[in-house]
C-alpha cells in the first residue's frame, strides 16, 4: 500500500486550522462580550455568531489552500508558513467583513472582536502548526509516516541524499535501495542495498514498498529513462529528478510555453524578479524612512562628537550594487582620516607595522584592536551605529535594507559568481551580518550572499531585519 502520510498530514492540518480559527473567534467574542463589561455596539447572541462563523470558516480554509498552506513544500519552512498564515488570516477576516457588508448583516457585536479574533487566530495557528510539526517528527521514531525511497544514480547528489536521509527516524525517509554500479558504489553506500540496474531493483523490491523515486542522473538511453518514469506513474509512485548540473536550477525557475506551444524551463539568476522588486522597493522606502526618523536623534549626537575623534563626520567610499553600478556609500567615520583611500596593506605600512596586514587578512579582514580605528570608532562599530547614514543610500535607491553586503570593486572581483551576487541591490544588512560576520571566513560570507540572491523571499527579508536588531542588541557580528 502506498504511503498516504502527506495526505493524512494535510488533512490533519485542515482540521487543526479549522478548530484553531473557531477557537480564536470564540475567544474574541468571550473576551469582548463576556469578560469586558463595557457596552457593546450590537446585541448578537452567541449561538448566532458561532453558527455564522462555522458557515464561513470553510471559505477561510479554502484561502489557506490557495496560499499553499496544505502542500508538502511548506511543511519544513516555518518562516514562510508563518508569513502565509498571517496573510491568510488577514484575507479571511476581510472576507468575513465583506460578506457582512454584501448581505447587510451585522456579524461582530463590537469593533474589537475582529481585532481580537485576528490576533488570536494568528497566534493559535502558529502554535498549532509547530505542535503538528513536532508530533509528525515524533511519529517518525515509531515508523509512522515514513516514506520508502529508492535512489537512482551514482553521483555526488546521491552521496548528499544518503548522508542527509540515513537516519529515517529523524528524516522521515527510509532508503530501501540505491541503483548504482556496485564496483563504484559498494564502499560509499555500504549501509544500503545496491542494485546494478533499475530492473534488478524492482524485481527484488515489492512495488508497494517503494513510495518515492529520486533519479539523480540521466542514462544515455532515453528508453531506460522513459521506463523509470512510466514505471513510477503506472504504480502511482512519486517521482523526482535532480539534475546533474545543479547550478543550472538555482534562483527562480518557471515552466513556460515558448511561442505558445513549446514547453521550456526558464531559469532566472535570482528569485527577486517581477512583483518582488516592486514590493521590496516599496518596503525599503516606507521602513527606510521610518528607521531614518527614529535614527535622526542618534545621528545628530554622533555628528557632533565624531569630528573630535576622527577629524570629520562622514566617510564616503565607492561601492558596487546591482548590475555593477557604482555608488558612494555614507558611513560615520570610524578610522583616522589620514588612512583615507589606502588599502589595509598600505595603511599598516604607513604606521610601520606591515605584519598586521597578514594577520588582518588571515582573520577574515578583521582585527580585534585595529590601530586604524579610533576609540569612538570602535564604539560605533560595536553598536553598528556607523552604518546609520546608509539609510540615506536606501532612500536614494543605491541600497536595499536587506541584500548582499556592498563591497568595493577590489573585494567583489575576488568572489566566485560575482555577477550573480550583483544581480540584486546590495543591502544595509543581510544573511552574513546576522550569522556573526566577524566569525565567518570571507568565502562563507559570499556563499551566504549567493544563497540570499538565489532564494530571496519577502519573508526572508522580514526575518533578517528582525534578527539584525537582535544581533545588534547582543553585539554579535559587529566589526
Amino acid at each position: 500500500m502506498k504511503s498516504n502520510s502527506s495526505l493524512i498530514y494535510s488533512f490533519f492540518l485542515v482540521v487543526g486550522d479549522f478548530f484553531a480559527l473557531a477557537a480564536a473567534f470564540s475567544g474574541a467574542y468571550i473576551l469582548r462580550v463576556s469578560i469586558d463589561h463595557r457596552p457593546i455596539a450590537h446585541s448578537i447572541h452567541a449561538s448566532t455568531y458561532f453558527d455564522l462563523f462555522l458557515l464561513l470558516l470553510p471559505f477561510w480554509i479554502l484561502t489557506f489552500a490557495v496560499l499553499g498552506l496544505y502542500t508538502s513544500s511548506i511543511y519544513e519552512k516555518r518562516f514562510t508558513e508563518a508569513g502565509r498564515l498571517f496573510i491568510g488570516s488577514f484575507i479571511g477576516l476581510l472576507f468575513v467583513v465583506s460578506y457582512g457588508y454584501a448581505t447587510n448583516r451585522i456579524i461582530f457585536p463590537a469593533r474589537l472582536v475582529p481585532v481580537y479574533g485576528f490576533i488570536l487566530a494568528f497566534v493559535f495557528l502558529v502554535v498549532f502548526r509547530n505542535l503538528a510539526r513536532f508530533v509528525r517528527s515524533e511519529l517518525f521514531r515509531y515508523d509512522i509516516g515514513v516514506t520508502n525511497l529508492l535512489i537512482i544514480g551514482n553521483t555526488k547528489i546521491a552521496d548528499v541524499l544518503t548522508a542527509g536521509l540515513a537516519n529515517w527516524r529523524i528524516s522521515g525517509y527510509r532508503i530501501v535501495g540505491i541503483v548504482a554500479s556496485k564496483e563504484h558504489a559498494k564502499d560509499r553506500f555500504a549501509d544500503f542495498k545496491i542494485f546494478p540496474t533499475f530492473e534488478a531493483a524492482v524485481a527484488k523490491l515489492h512495488t508497494n514498498d517503494i513510495h518515492s523515486i529520486v533519479q539523480t542522473e540521466l542514462y544515455s538511453s532515453n528508453q531506460e529513462n522513459n521506463y523509470i518514469l512510466e514505471f513510477a506513474q503506472a504504480n502511482h509512485i512519486a517521482y523526482r529528478f535532480i539534475p546533474g548540473n545543479s547550478e543550472l536550477f538555482v534562483g527562480n525557475i518557471a515552466v513556460e510555453l515558448f511561442r505558445s506551444s513549446i514547453p521550456v524551463i526558464a531559469v532566472h539568476q535570482t528569485a527577486l524578479i517581477g512583483w518582488g522588486r516592486i514590493a521590496k522597493r516599496l518596503f525599503d522606502l516606507v521602513f527606510g524612512a521610518i528607521f531614518l526618523i527614529i535614527a535622526l536623534p542618534f545621528m545628530s549626537i554622533i555628528a557632533i562628537i565624531n569630528p573630535f575623534a576622527s577629524g570629520s563626520v562622514f566617510f564616503r567610499q565607492t561601492r558596487l550594487t546591482r548590475f555593477n553600478q557604482k555608488f558612494r556609500v555614507f558611513k560615520f567615520r570610524s578610522q583616522y582620516k589620514k588612512y583615507d583611500g589606502t588599502t589595509p596593506e598600505e595603511a599598516f605600512a604607513m604606521m610601520g607595522r606591515p605584519e598586521l596586514a597578514k594577520a588582518y587578512r588571515e582573520n577574515g579582514d578583521f582585527l580585534d584592536d585595529d590601530p586604524r580605528v579610533t576609540s569612538f570608532g570602535r564604539f560605533l562599530r560595536k553598536t553598528t551605529l556607523d552604518e546609520l547614514p546608509q539609510l540615506f543610500n536606501v532612500l536614494k535607491g543605491d541600497l536595499s535594507l536587506v541584500g548582499p553586503r556592498a563591497l568595493i570593486p577590489e573585494e567583489i572581483n575576488l568572489a566566485n559568481k560575482r555577477h550573480a551576487i550583483l544581480s540584486v541591490k546590495s543591502g544595509l544588512t543581510g544573511l552574513a551580518q546576522i550569522s556573526g560576520r566577524k566569525n565567518l571566513p570571507v568565502p562563507e560570507r559570499r556563499k551566504l550572499d549567493l544563497y540570499y540572491v538565489q532564494n530571496w523571499s519577502f519573508w526572508m527579508d522580514v526575518m533578517i531585519i528582525i534578527k539584525t536588531f537582535r544581533a545588534v542588541l547582543r553585539g554579535g557580528g559587529a566589526r
